[in-house]
């Protein structure tokens, strides 16, 4: 599952905009669908769900700084409730700049990752992205003035093996490289907020399944979560906060040292290291267990029989095939 490194959930930020007349530009990355209510107005005119310049401008822009930097494999330039109000087109460029510098600056080196295509009004528009290389922002240009509701930006992050250097990592984190790559129910919620770099909020800021009836020594929900490179394990948390009445009984967490080939994906990838035993977990509540892991490329957490999980992290250092990996993967994207 790719990643939307745009996202404010994930510390991405709309950095500049050439005009929000009628909608703000932060509304671009909010992690939340798009809403529309017609007929509701305030000062600006319509409420609108979205970023959206004003009439008769002639190719507005704006700039968003990623959570994370990373390759980018697919844009979503998603029109929803933009319908005769929409651009007529788009291109988009990134780069690499530091936090402090000014991404508006005329000599900052862009390189246009999707070329001009048209945008269908109240639609996903999903464009394939071609390019090896990795970005730390992006910059949506239209063909003319209108409005977008959202702008997700999918792809690898690509962490920086300075920072991992001679530290303990949360190397199940989506912020560090960490996938969710498959779960067994997602009825309530998706699993993938399970590595996310923030605490839940609320129930619904968690992975919940749907109430099993089928109960038995055996059964029970799973979730697999990769990491960038192979690590050592020393810690591994299960966070249930905010789940009061549907929490996960009981949890287990077996480990792998491969990762998949061929057309099966994870399907076939062994899970035969114990990492954690199955054990008993309190409702909402954060619980840390100390584990010895070593050389895993990724995680199978069971969930007897079912409920509610708001976090695992996974806590550990790179071993030295995996540091050495980390460091090819970054220097192949610079």
């Amino acid at each position: 599952m790719n990643v939307d490194l745009a996202s404010r959930a994930l510390g991405g930020s709309v950095v500049a905009a050439s005009d929000e007349s009628f909608g703000f530009k932060e509304r671009l990355i909010d992690p939340s669908e798009p809403a529309f209510v017609p007929g509701t107005y305030d000062l600006r005119g319509e409420v609108v769900d979205g970023w959206e310049t004003r009439r008769h401008a002639d190719g507005d822009w704006a700039i968003v700084r990623l959570g994370v930097g990373g390759r980018l494999r697919t844009i979503d330039v998603d029109t929803r409730f933009f319908a005769g109000n929409q651009p007529t087109g788009c291109r988009i460029d990134a780069c690499v700049l530091d936090p402090v510098s000014d991404p508006t600056a005329a000599a900052v080196p862009w390189t246009t990752i999707v070329d001009a295509v048209p945008l269908k009004p109240d639609s996903h528009n999903v464009f394939a992205v071609d390019d090896p290389h990795r970005y730390t922002h992006v910059r949506l240009r239209l063909e003319s003035d209108g409005g977008i509701a959202r702008l997700r930006a999918y792809g690898d992050v690509i962490p920086d093996p300075a920072l991992w250097a001679g530290i303990t990592v949360e190397v199940s984190g989506v912020e560090h490289g960490g996938r969710v790559e498959w779960s067994s129910d997602s009825f309530y919620s998706d699993a993938c907020v399970l590595i996310a770099p923030d605490r839940p909020r609320n129930m619904g800021d968690g992975w919940e399944t749907r109430r099993r009836r089928d109960i038995g020594p055996a059964t029970h929900d799973a979730v697999i979560i990769s990491f960038a490179v192979p690590a050592d394990l020393q810690r591994v948390e299960i966070d249930t906060s905010r789940f009061v009445f549907s929490a996960s009984p009981e949890v287990s967490v077996l480990g792998s040292r491969a990762r998949p080939c061929g057309e099966n994906g994870w399907a076939l990838v062994p899970f035969d290291v114990p990492v954690l035993v199955r054990t008993r977990i309190a409702p909402d509540a954060r619980q840390v267990f100390v584990v010895d892991a070593t050389d895993i490329t990724a995680l199978l957490v069971q969930a007897y029989p079912d409920g509610g999980i708001a976090r695992v992290r996974a806590f550990g250092w790179p071993t030295e095939r995996g540091f050495a990996l980390l460091e090819a993967v970054w220097d192949a994207s610079a």
